[in-house]
């Protein structure tokens, strides 16, 4: 049955929303202190050692910058209360805030590709990089590992799957760190054409991420539903209520990292009106306390009596 769900919401006694909010916005704005430290040194170094690989690494860096305040918008809009055009709340401005995650990672490894070839064009004309980019990259490699394993650990607790996308944006930057590391190393050997392949290299496993966030979170504004062991965890908990003598029709679908769920509820064929708004207020609440579950819409049947949108099981 319809409603609003409670002021706070404990999923498997984790935390609160108030406490998901807080969470998401202490670990952006950490991201944002390393990616402006990061960002400045990697470009301003790359460009005084003449390294291409270090340039693109720190455009990455910067454009973390832009993915975080996307995130810091998303995450302050969708928690603006329900009204009258968003009856369901504004759950999927973090999904919206993926996919233009996605997007922005798919056009920035693009980019980096696209300069890269152009060096590669004429190797000729690729220098020599200082040794001082070999120091930096390190550095780098080193800070986006510490903020990815930073950043998921408050993802995952918090079940947001924004903040997971963004996580993976900083180990994107560590692996691309690793490899502009790599390509300097070449360069310094005697290998200058390395420097640039590290960066189409660094460009591709960009674009590729940004395409795999972008389709994700598309599916999940077309009311993709949630993975089989979280639907069947919330089946179980409807069948546990009293009164509930079976479970059908469990459909789910994503409104941002919440879930919507419409469920038909079984009950025995005698009972009032009353009981059976009863039982399925209580299955709703349970529901809702247990699982990360925005609104649960139920519909009651009689048990063992087939409807039209129950048709009949064929006995073994």
């Amino acid at each position: 049955m319809p409603g609003n769900p409670p002021e706070t919401v404990d999923f498997d006694g984790e935390c609160t929303p108030e406490e998901r909010a807080a969470a998401a916005s202490r670990s952006t704005w950490a991201s944002v202190a390393v990616n402006v430290g990061l960002s400045t040194t990697q470009i301003v170094v790359g460009l005084l050692a003449r390294s291409q690989g270090l340039v693109a690494d720190g455009i990455h860096s910067l454009s973390d910058l832009v993915a975080d305040f996307i995130v810091l918008f998303a995450s302050h809009h969708s928690r603006r209360e329900a009204d009258d055009s968003h009856p369901y709340g504004h759950h999927r401005f973090e999904t919206a805030a993926s996919l233009a995650l996605g997007l922005l990672l798919l056009a920035v490894g693009m980019g980096m590709i696209a300069s890269a070839l152009h060096k590669l064009e004429a190797p000729e004309s690729i220098p020599r990089v200082g040794s001082v980019a070999l120091w930096v990259a390190a550095i780098a490699l080193v800070a986006k590992e510490l903020l990815f394993r930073y950043m998921l650990g408050v993802a995952k607790r918090i079940k947001s799957s924004m903040l997971i996308a963004n996580a993976w944006h900083a180990r994107s930057d560590a692996a691309s760190s690793l490899v502009v590391g790599l390509g300097i190393i070449g360069n310094l050997a005697g290998y200058p054409i390395l420097d640039p392949i590290a960066a189409s290299i660094v460009g591709f496993m960009i674009g590729k991420m940004g395409w795999e966030f972008a389709w994700d979170a598309l599916h999940d504004l077309m009311d993709r539903s949630v993975d089989a062991e979280e639907v069947e965890a919330i089946r179980q908990t409807l069948t546990d209520t009293p009164g509930v003598l079976g479970v059908h029709d469990v459909r789910t679908r994503k409104m941002g990292d919440m879930i919507v769920v419409d469920a038909h509820l079984e009950v025995a064929p005698g009972i009032t009106v009353e009981a059976g708004h009863d039982i399925a207020v209580a299955a709703r609440q349970r529901v809702m306390q247990r699982h990360r579950v925005l609104n649960l819409m139920t519909h009651v049947d009689p048990w063992h009596r087939p409807d039209l949108d129950h048709p009949a099981t064929p006995q073994a």
